[in-house]
């Protein structure tokens, strides 16, 4: 890659530094308002009329937005430097206040969720109050599983010394890991890149580095692993969820039946799709087997271009003005601004993301950009996020709340996009086939793969309730998912044994992953709805879908595009996709006769 500069963001939309005085300020406001709303309200809620709730409504609204200003901010200004203990601190103190402050909040969703329907009912006859509709089912869909307020304010005061301590420990230490490879130190974000390396070697240096790292540090990361699964065992025991991803399908708003149905039919897909893939791969890299470090190698006859930051911008901009001339000008501003941080810097965090700070603000975008193909598309899928929130932004703040399974749908229609894009400039020939294999993989690995995570993730919370889990058992669970889910085209041996203390999802967002192939299956077949031409609009359907993701069902959100997510072969035509896909590279595997 050219030695270009690259763009880092600028958080002085939020604050000048963790120094500015303005900080201090708000926290302040943000603390007095919390005391003066329970003063006003606690106990109350029932004898309000509808514009009092209405009143009372906004200015709540306006200090959750405050306070994740502040929040946002402290976590932005840390990911960066995750080695500077100063912008650690200052996180933690952060996160440590609003919890405090916050507490005398608590009674407010359990005193609505004590209110009649009819009290409810005849405030939504005021249309300012009907606004805040998806706030209140939110809300009350959580009246089942909460306790008493005493118990409530104990969870959420102790939740910065309970689960997020440890998310913490796990994110520092990991952050300050390093891996050498031939000589040379590597961080967390750089030793991935090496797994999409040419040489055969090196790829297989750089895994067996990361899993003897992660071995070294194997005892501490299984007693995280188990202190968190044990901490959120105890708080789902007393609120009643039955299942250990129960509480997360409730935050989605989906059944424990709809994920379970999803997982089973993405594993009886396992053969049809990671096993042929598979076993053409290993053709092409001219082996009976490949390793489990080569499963996203590049082709040996693929191009090895690399993109300048511009032409990976401009590649992905390009994109998204021929689906969209709308959607193109809402990408354009993040970067005509400074909302994307690229680099990888030692100290970063690791992989790329998009973090909504509130309605009110723009979001921002992390990036480890190193200027392969797939960072091209990581930054499609990332901008596909931004996007995303950018037609959200009428809302509200209390409306908006990140529910996973349709967060991912806009990330993943970016790629989708962008990738189609690529495809559509090449002849048939190897660097097609290389093309439609990466994505091929990358498809694997969001629609397969994080199932093959979520049964991992499963069995462990599962076992975990019978006492704690070893982290030679972690390994075994391990490696049973991902030869399970790999086939026998893909050596899956000790030199990726302990790679599960990798998966940060796995620490810091529990029963998440699920959420990657849901969307991938869905925007599969939103896309194959694009491609056959029958939607008149599509483009502008399609932005109006993510203007309501939060605030809509998937029944009617899928409804302009004639899906119903309540059908059983919803999911497998999403999957079609892929196999389609497959079929095309046996095809160009024939034509061009390796």
């Amino acid at each position: 890659m050219n030695k270009e500069q690259l763009p880092a963001w600028n958080l002085n939309d939020l604050y000048k530094s963790i120094d500015d005085p303005q900080i201090n300020v708000d926290l302040e406001q943000y603390k007095t308002f919390c005391e003066k709303f329970a003063c006003l309200y606690k106990g109350k809620l029932a004898s309000l009329d509808s514009k009092d709730v209405f009143n009372m409504l906004r200015a709540y609204e306006k200090n959750s937005s405050l306070g994740s200003r502040i929040a946002g901010f402290a976590y932005l200004n840390m990911v960066t430097q995750m080695k500077n203990q100063k912008a650690m601190a200052f996180y933690q103190n952060i996160s440590e206040k609003l919890t405090d402050y916050s507490k005398p909040l608590v009674f407010f969703s359990l005193e609505i969720n004590n209110l009649s329907e009819k009290t409810i009912e005849q405030w939504f006859q005021n249309s300012n109050v009907l606004f805040y509709k998806p706030w209140f089912e939110r809300i009350r869909r959580y009246k089942p599983y909460e306790l008493c307020e005493p118990v409530e304010e104990i969870l959420l005061e102790k939740s910065v010394t309970s689960s997020s301590a440890w998310v913490r420990l796990y994110e520092e230490t990991s952050s300050r890991l390093q891996y050498t490879v031939n000589g040379k130190i590597y961080n967390d974000a750089q030793i991935s890149k090496l797994l999409l390396d040419k040489d055969e070697k090196i790829r297989h240096q750089a895994g067996v580095e990361m899993n003897r790292v992660a071995e070294e540090n194997a005892d501490l990361f299984a007693f995280i692993y188990n202190m968190i699964i044990k901490d959120k065992a105890i708080e789902d025991e007393k609120r009643g969820f039955k299942l250990p991803m129960s509480s997360r399908n409730l935050n989605e708003n989906v059944t424990d039946a709809t994920v379970q149905t999803l997982a089973e039919t993405v594993r009886g897909n396992y053969q049809n799709i990671a096993y042929r893939f598979y076993k053409l791969k290993a053709k092409w890299l001219g082996k009976e087997k490949i390793s489990y470090w080569d499963r996203n190698a590049p082709l040996p006859f693929a191009d090895d271009a690399e993109y300048s930051w511009h032409e990976a911008v401009s590649t992905v901009l390009e994109a998204y003005r021929n689906f969209s001339p709308k959607l193109y000008e809402i990408a354009k501003d993040f970067f005509d601004h400074d909302w994307i941080d690229v680099p990888p810097r030692d100290g970063k965090r690791s992989g790329a993301f998009c973090a909504p700070v509130c309605v009110e603000a723009h979001p921002y975008l992390m990036l480890n950009f190193v200027g392969k193909r797939n960072d091209v598309l990581t930054l499609a899928h990332e901008l596909g996020h931004g996007c995303h929130h950018q037609t959200r932004t009428k809302n509200g703040e209390l409306n908006e709340y990140s529910r996973m399974t349709t967060e991912e749908v806009a990330s993943v229609f970016g790629e989708m996009i962008v990738f189609q894009s690529m495809v559509a400039k090449l002849p048939d020939g190897p660097e097609k086939l290389a093309l439609i294999a990466s994505k091929v993989s990358d498809m694997i690995n969001t629609a397969i793969r994080q199932i093959a995570f979520h049964f991992f993730e499963s069995r462990a919370h599962m076992e975990r309730k019978n006492g704690e889990l070893s982290k030679e058992r972690l390994c075994d669970i391990w490696l049973e998912e991902m030869k399970i889910s790999l086939g026998d085209a893909v050596e899956v041996g000790n030199d990726c044994r302990f790679i599960w203390s990798q998966v940060g999802h796995f620490f810091f967002l529990p029963f998440y992953v699920y959420a990657y192939s849901f969307a991938d299956c869905l925007v599969n077949s939103l896309y194959q709805v694009y491609q056959e031409g029958k939607v008149k609009d599509f483009a502008d359907k399609y932005l109006n879908m993510l203007s309501l993701t939060a605030i809509s069902d998937y029944s009617k959100l899928l409804k302009p595009f004639g899906l119903n997510p309540n059908d059983a072969d919803f999911w497998n035509k999403g999957l079609n996709l892929i196999s389609s896909y497959i079929d095309e590279l046996e095809r160009l595997d024939q034509k061009i006769s390796f």
